[in-house]
């Protein structure tokens, strides 16, 4: 089986930075993509950025020029490097990732999510 665990949410002022981890494990032949979902209360889960091994990393805009996705393939880890956060980015985020587990199809697998507030 593949599990991915977050960590490295919070309270944050505006203004303030966190980073998001992200480690995936299990019986992984090969990873496709990672990046992270958020949802706020009462709003649609939002794709925030994600990367595609061999392609480029897509970023929602507006989280553009604020946010950095980046991969660590060798340990099957993604980060999220948020930086002049806003109130409007408290959400729950969440870690999903497209996988090809051994002996098994490719599957979308997703973090239970880790909360991140902003505020004064």
């Amino acid at each position: 089986q593949v599990q991915l665990v977050e960590s490295g949410g919070g309270l944050v002022q505006p203004g303030g930075s966190l980073r998001l981890s992200c480690a995936a494990s299990g019986n992984i032949f090969t990873v496709k993509r990672m990046g992270w979902v958020r949802q706020a209360p009462g709003k649609e889960r939002e794709l925030v950025a994600a990367s595609t091994t061999g392609s480029s990393t897509d970023y929602a805009e507006s989280v553009k020029g604020r946010f950095t996705i980046s991969r660590d393939d060798a340990r099957n880890m993604v980060y999220l490097q948020m930086n002049s956060l806003k109130p409007e980015d408290t959400a729950v985020y969440y870690c999903n990732a497209q996988i090809k587990a051994w002996y098994a199809d490719e599957y979308e697998y997703w973090g239970r999510g880790t909360q991140v507030t902003v505020s004064s």
